[in-house]
């Protein structure tokens, strides 16, 4: 009897787009609108906002909404997400922010990258503001650029992983590997945490380019955080905190 090759690719892979939303009345109508033309499966994460989101999504129909109350950050927005992809068995989470600086018209495009013919699954298929140039990019807010250099320098120093965009919010994960990642990170820097721990799991990574726009060049990242040496401080803190608790220090997997 000749034996079938099990091919790591879903027949039909399911995707769920999923959207963190915090206070976000000016752009989550318009946002929500636009990535229903590009994927079915919608899951809004509102992160306590006080404005008028609750309402508005009220008024939308077809998409799932997880509602924290109160606030529990960024992080706790996707580790949310994470969870409904997983516990509803996803193939593909795409996850978009919704201040109208991604293209939803990539998501198709993303989430069939995790899985390339002929080759193994992608983990994390990691937007990339700087890997490509497009007509009408924006200039980024030079500290929010230089941190970002830093912090994929230290990346790539310490581990050997080559990124160009280290924070970008778009990307797309194979499901099944989320189930190894321990978000205990709710901030901002959760995507620190993500870095390290899919380098300890040897995870599977690649950059996609998507434009870079900036809608809101004074958007605020909370509290003292606004202030860039504050901000790099508490990133390189997380880092150093996450080599430790993964038992990856700086210098392994090269």
């Amino acid at each position: 009897m000749r034996s079938r090759a099990i091919s790591s690719r879903p027949r039909s892979p399911r995707i769920l787009t999923a959207i963190p939303v915090y206070n976000e009345e000016r752009h989550v109508l318009d946002v929500l609108n636009t990535v229903r033309a590009w994927c079915d499966d919608i899951l809004v994460v509102d992160d306590g906002s006080s404005d008028r989101t609750p309402l508005l999504l009220q008024e939308m129909v077809g998409i799932s909404v997880i509602r924290h109350n109160p606030n529990q950050g960024y992080g706790g927005a996707l580790r949310s997400a994470f969870q409904f992809a997983i516990e509803h068995d996803y193939d593909v989470l795409v996850t978009i922010d919704c201040d109208g600086q991604h293209q939803p018209q990539f998501i198709p495009e993303m989430a069939a990258a995790v899985y390339p013919p002929g080759e193994r699954p992608y983990d994390i298929v990691s937007g990339s503001r700087y890997l490509k140039a497009f007509d009408g990019n924006s200039l980024p807010p030079e500290e929010r650029r230089s941190i970002n250099m830093h912090v994929n320098r230290r990346l790539e120093s310490c581990y050997g992983l080559t990124l160009t965009d280290s924070f970008c919010g778009f990307k797309a994960y194979r499901v099944e590997a989320l189930k190894k990642f321990e978000i205990t990170e709710l901030g901002y820097a959760l995507p620190l945490q993500l870095w390290v721990q899919a380098v300890r799991h040897r995870m599977r990574i690649r950059e996609f380019a998507v434009p870079l726009i900036y809608t809101d060049e004074e958007r605020s990242f909370g509290e003292s955080l606004d202030v860039a040496a504050t901000r790099l401080a508490y990133y390189e803190e997380v880092l150093k905190r996450e080599m430790e608790l993964q038992n990856a220090p700086c210098g392994s997997n090269r």
